[in-house]
């Protein structure tokens, strides 16, 4: 199997050990575990007390009760029987293609979106057909346009909300309606719902899961929750065909989950509105910081996002992405993550959650960049 290089990830891996200012980072500021038993009350001795007492088997193969029972919670219509735990995010949504996409079928994505998105199908031998998104509207599609892309015998529509890297929240309004282009032409519609529950207002956005019955929403305990540690995600469908798949295809690349990850994650999900808050205040805070900053850099620009953790930031210098990034951690140790690297150019993706402090700092190394870039014109 041929795959186009996963840009992201191989910048991420490049750089992210040697920067000072990790502003690239898109997961909430993570915490240890004895920071998230504190948090959530949670008695840590008597959790190390009970698990030593484990026998470390497979444990529940399709997921312990605890960890569904949360998970099932963060919805209105899924059950626990309707979740597949998986390995991170990136394990579902490869899951997904590797279950459900043949060669030869048509999927639809939106871009730019994670490369997971479109590069897997692409790599499985399925006809990808991207639209667009722009900064003139918002990060949010054409719906027109997306209705003439998704055609009688489209096999999956792919989406992202809230949108990484924009951060653009579609609102309630048109995932119905989209939701209408997909049950029009029959076809499956994934949603990469990683960002979910994080929103700069208090509204709350529905899953695709509860609103379609072909919807498949894929999320983890990552950026929201802030555990990438643990590398536990999940699919969420009502479509028994899609479980029923996924589970055939899980026996052979997965089995199972760790019971360590699983335990975790259920403790984190039992105290998901202490979680949440914490979650919901830093990148609110951090967000209000970042916005005051941009506003004083005349050579930049974005449209300000809505909801998740990241921003996609504008420049006017005449500089490649790649180049200006590299400049940026080499020179100045911020980190942040070329525009290019989602085919969008003179841009770059910042990542706002991580600790409030280490925002300033990472903005105060890109003022003194672009203030050397301004002598240099």
């Amino acid at each position: 199997m041929d795959i186009k290089p996963f840009q992201v990830e191989e910048w991420m891996n490049a750089y992210e050990t040697q920067c000072r200012y990790n502003i690239a980072e898109t997961c909430v500021d993570s915490i240890s575990l004895e920071a998230l038993f504190s948090l959530t009350g949670e008695d840590l001795q008597a959790f190390w007390k009970s698990f030593s007492r484990l026998r470390l088997t497979y444990g529940d193969i399709e997921g312990s009760p605890s960890l569904l029972e949360g998970i099932a919670s963060l919805y209105t219509t899924i059950k626990r029987q309707h979740i597949i735990p998986t390995h991170g995010a990136a394990g579902a949504n490869h899951h997904i293609f590797y279950s459900l996409v043949r060669p030869g079928d048509r999927v639809v994505t939106l871009v730019p979106t994670y490369q997971q998105l479109y590069s897997i199908p692409e790599s499985y031998g399925a006809q990808v057909i991207t639209l667009s998104l722009h900064p003139e509207d918002g990060f949010l599609p054409d719906l027109s346009t997306l209705r003439s892309l998704v055609t009688k015998g489209t096999r999956m529509l792919c989406i992202n909300n809230p949108n990484n890297p924009s951060g653009a929240l579609m609102p309630e309004s048109m995932l119905q309606e989209i939701v209408e282009i997909a049950r029009q032409a029959d076809c499956y519609l994934l949603c990469d719902e990683v960002y979910r529950h994080l929103n700069q207002e208090d509204i709350y956005i529905p899953s695709i899961a509860d609103l379609y019955e072909k919807g498949i929403s894929v999320s983890s305990m990552s950026k929201v929750f802030f555990l990438a540690g643990i590398r536990l995600g999940w699919i969420a469908t009502r479509d028994p065909e899609v479980r029923k798949s996924c589970l055939s295809h899980r026996d052979y690349n997965l089995i199972s989950c760790g019971m360590w990850d699983e335990h975790v994650g259920a403790i984190a999900l039992k105290g998901k509105e202490k979680v949440l808050a914490r979650s919901q205040s830093l990148i609110r805070e951090n967000l209000a910081v970042l916005d005051t900053w941009i506003k004083h850099e005349p050579h930049l620009s974005y449209c300000k996002p809505q909801a998740g953790t990241t921003a996609l930031v504008f420049y006017d210098y005449d500089i490649p992405s790649v180049d200006f990034c590299r400049r940026l951690v080499t020179d100045y140790g911020a980190l942040v993550t070329p525009g290019d690297c989602f085919d969008i150019p003179h841009s770059f993706r910042i990542g706002y959650a991580c600790q409030t402090n280490e925002l300033r700092q990472g903005l105060s190394a890109l003022s003194a960049m672009l203030r050397d870039e301004e002598h240099r014109m």
